[in-house]
């Protein structure tokens, strides 16, 4: 049984797409290790990439190109200086050269050497290959594909001689939310106790920490910068940031320095049932604006879905309890990943595969199940408030403007954010040995209905609001 740990759903990277960013980001350098691997690496005279589907079609708009760039140069996507990244592409621009793995010069001209096929790989939406000319004529090739979330798998092409990746199993294998729930009611511990005893057989309780610390910074800082930083949108939409100017009407003059000083200057403001919902937008809106931007965010379980899960964790702080801290957050973010891994596991993570159901009503799932067990719910509970998110985003398109992560993008996290933590209410309030839909279910059903999709709608930008709204409305 797969072995998916909360660090795999929950992974800090740049935006503005896992699966069309990081995903790529992240095979560059896979290629590069491959090379090195084979020895070839240092006879590498010319390189050319071509992306396939979905990446081809709004790769430009997610910074495809971008992302593939600065992986075959070897930058870290979790410890890049995201400022310096236009000045990165520029050079490259310019010189026609490109630093392999900041290693070996090769020459490089983005605008021919990068060419998006629009012909889609049986495999996956998400494909791309690199190929590689040595100082000998000889040619090599590779390909990737990206299947949400920042995963990069490849496709074995000789089936009799597959090579099956043998995963490390945990003590308590979960492939379903029945597993889950057994674990929990046989061993009476809460959701996120059965997910840390997983985790501690691939880490030490001191990396855990350490690790989820990393992420919920990442998080925090982007909510921060998000509501921060005044301006327009780059991609030519001309969008506006909305999180400053709500940010600035909701905070009025309270003083704070840093990001754990605006917690608490949070905490002392108004609090109305309408600030609430304007407070968990802000939040929300902050990090998709951040990640529109090529910030950093936390891919939760993607880019495009990042700000629902930091939203709901930021709601529990500052809104139902002021005396949370770093255990809540440890709490919060083991039952979402968890969450998250079982929709990988039963359906999919990917937007090109099963339109924004993937991404948005996944991340809703994740952060309604964890802030259920928070709000002391019990695990029958928040598996209940993961399945009432998700069976209200079953069939979300996606469907991009222009390709960009921008609209709907940004605002459907804000909605999905407010799903999560209305679905946590509503099982709270429930006896949950009534709920008629199980989470299995309800996994399945939303699998079921992204093969049904039309293919327009799994993130190509061709169908929509991607076609009745083109740049020249903006």
């Amino acid at each position: 049984m797969e072995c998916i740990s909360i660090f795999d759903m929950l992974k800090i990277g740049v935006g503005p797409s896992s699966s069309h960013t990081l995903g790529p980001w992240r095979a560059g350098r896979r290629w590069i290790a491959e090379l090195k691997e084979k020895k070839t690496f240092t006879d590498v005279t010319t390189i050319t990439i071509d992306l396939f589907g979905s990446l081809s079609l709004t790769g430009k708009g997610h910074a495809t190109d971008i992302a593939v760039i600065l992986g075959l140069c070897g930058y870290d996507p979790q410890t890049i200086d995201v400022s310096a990244i236009s000045s990165i592409i520029e050079d490259i621009n310019i010189s026609k050269k490109l630093l392999l793995n900041n290693e070996i010069e090769v020459s490089f001209d983005p605008k021919t050497q990068i060419i998006f096929n629009r012909e889609f790989k049986e495999f996956h939406p998400n494909g791309m290959t690199f190929y590689a000319t040595l100082k000998n004529g000889k040619k090599v090739s590779s390909s990737f594909y990206s299947i949400g979330g920042g995963f990069v798998v490849k496709e074995e092409r000789n089936r009799k001689k597959k090579k099956l990746e043998e995963f490390k199993e945990f003590p308590m294998p979960i492939q379903k939310g029945t597993d889950l729930l057994t674990y929990c009611v046989t061993k009476n511990k809460k959701v996120s106790e059965i997910v840390l005893e997983n985790e501690r057989s691939l880490r030490s309780d001191a990396e855990i920490d350490e690790r989820i610390a990393q992420i919920w910074k990442v998080m925090l800082e982007s909510m921060y910068t998000g509501c921060h930083t005044e301006g327009t949108l780059p991609g030519g939409l001309n969008v506006r940031r909305r999180a400053y100017d709500s940010h600035k009407n909701l905070i009025k003059s309270a003083s704070y320095n840093n990001p754990t000083e605006w917690i608490e200057a949070i905490r002392n403001t108004e609090v109305k049932f309408r600030q609430i919902l304007k407070w968990v937008s802000c939040f929300a809106l902050a990090v998709n604006e951040v990640n529109a931007s090529l910030g950093r965010v936390v891919t939760a379980p993607t880019n495009g879905s990042a700000g629902v899960i930091p939203a709901v964790m930021m709601y529990y702080m500052v809104i139902e309890n002021h005396d949370a801290n770093f255990d809540d957050v440890k709490q919060f973010m083991l039952v979402a990943g968890e969450i998250g891994s079982l929709f990988k596991k039963g359906a999919t993570i990917s937007a090109a595969m099963g339109g924004c159901q993937a991404e948005i009503g996944v991340s809703s799932a994740m952060a309604a199940g964890a802030l259920t067990e928070l709000m002391g719910g019990t695990p029958e509970q928040v598996l209940m408030a993961s399945e009432i998110a998700m069976e209200h985003h079953l069939g979300l398109t996606c469907d991009p403007i222009a390709g960009l992560v921008q609209i709907p993008c940004i605002e459907r996290n804000a909605m999905g954010a407010i799903k999560a933590i209305n679905a946590c209410e509503m099982a709270l309030d429930t006896d949950a040995a009534n709920a008629k839909v199980p989470l299995d279910k309800v996994i399945e059903t939303m699998w079921e209905t992204a093969k049904d999709m039309n293919t327009k709608y799994k993130e190509t930008s061709e169908g929509g609001l991607a076609v009745k709204v083109s740049l020249s409305d903006c």
